[in-house]
């Protein structure tokens, strides 16, 4: 009887500890990306993040839908955004939080890190609001007799509303979810592959109610504009502020780095990485 072939080979997906070196490897080659390059895929996967919002919103606006169903099926389309970036290709903020795996594996330095992740988050906000900016004068907001337009501004009222300390903490749950998306999506092969491995982890934040900060690009600019431009405001869309999307922001970021970079990359790079490397 032949010799069965090595683990590795018995299954179509890489294994968790390939995927680690694939991570590690794709975090070398983003950090050395050329600027315009970096720029204009950041750009790409904000407008491609601010697409899955539109989807969600367009559920979000349908009253008849009860809590969950509004949920789950507005999460589902809410995966458009991920499955963009990771399929068409481009640069998110939130994924490149596990950067810090090749950081810590000492590939490329904190300078390395600091400047992908300040450029394409300043590049996400570009493209998140530039679409956002595209949709408010196509008068997608005037929907559903107005209903989708209300949606943005209530959702972007909720997240002015939130708690500091919960908004960190739904950053970290996001971003723990879209890494492990990320993650996952880098297992596969194929687009189907991929699709699979985000659809579940991405519609499972939409749907709890956490907070992406790429996302909030998009949601508080288009919120901005429509109150700008006298729409009626539901309760609490008065809060709905240049200041209190630059405060949402801030926080929103930080726990979306802790989720992503020290909850997954670094985690997973101690499990799979740390030591010394095979001869």
């Amino acid at each position: 009887m032949s010799e069965s072939p090595p683990e590795h080979y018995s299954f179509d997906a890489y294994t968790p500890a390939e995927i680690a070196r694939r991570v590690e490897n794709v975090g070398v080659a983003k950090a050395r990306l050329p600027l315009l390059q970096t720029t204009m895929l950041g750009m790409l996967a904000g407008a491609f993040i601010g697409l899955g919002a539109l989807y969600y919103t367009l559920v979000a606006s349908d009253a008849t839908l009860g809590f969950a169903a509004s949920r789950l099926l507005g999460g589902a389309c809410f995966s458009l955004g991920l499955l963009l970036v990771v399929v068409a290709g481009a640069e998110l903020f939130t994924g490149n939080n596990l950067l810090a795996m090749a950081w810590a594996a000492g590939r490329i330095s904190t300078g390395d890190v600091l400047r992908n992740w300040i450029l394409v988050c300043i590049a996400n906000f570009v493209g998140a609001a530039g679409l956002a900016a595209m949709v408010f004068l196509s008068g997608q907001g005037d929907l559903n007799g107005g209903a989708v337009g209300q949606a943005y501004l209530k959702i972007a009222a909720g997240k002015a509303a939130l708690d500091p300390l919960a908004a960190f903490f739904r950053g970290m749950l996001c971003n723990v979810l879209v890494c492990m998306a990320v993650w996952m999506a880098m297992a596969g092969h194929s687009v189907v592959d991929r699709f699979v491995a985000i659809f579940m982890p991405i519609s499972a934040f939409v749907a709890a109610g956490f907070e992406h900060s790429v996302a909030n690009m998009y949601y508080f600019p288009m919120a901005l504009m429509l109150k700008w431009h006298g729409a009626p405001l539901p309760a609490g869309a008065d809060a709905v502020t240049v200041e209190a999307m630059l405060a949402n922001l801030a926080i929103v970021i930080a726990g979306n780095l802790v989720g992503g970079s020290v909850l997954v990359a670094l985690v997973y790079w101690v499990i799979y990485l740390r030591g010394p490397k095979p001869g």
